[in-house]
């Protein structure tokens, strides 16, 4: 199940232009039957890259959750709770990021 909807989200990234780096899927079962569960492909749990500005061995541009991580390497935090709070700034950035994705895979403007 999992190659198959990567598959399909694969190569429909690849046809707007996109790479679909990597993704998670979970799964569960009930009454005796796999199900999909949580969120699937978004920019939490994916990362997408231009296909255009990739370049092998060097940190891509990406729409996803990866602007928020590279922030977050640049300060000296310890990584335990509580974490940073993320300036208004990052915020923005991220939602942009996101909703870029969004657009570049629907050709539609989210609702917000």
């Amino acid at each position: 199940m999992s190659l198959d909807i990567y598959t399909k989200a694969r190569d429909y990234a690849a046809s707007k232009g996109i790479i679909l780096a990597d993704t998670k899927f979970e799964f569960g079962e009930i009454d005796g039957e796999t199900i999909l569960i949580d969120e699937v492909l978004t920019p939490d749990s994916s990362r997408y890259w231009p296909a255009d500005k990739y370049q092998v061995g060097k940190n891509q541009e990406s729409f996803d959750k990866q602007y928020v991580r590279d922030w977050l390497e640049t300060l000296d935090w310890g990584k335990t709770y509580p974490g940073p709070e993320i300036p208004a700034d990052v915020v923005k950035n991220t939602l942009a990021k996101y909703e870029e994705i969004f657009v570049r895979l629907t050709g539609k403007q989210p609702e917000l």
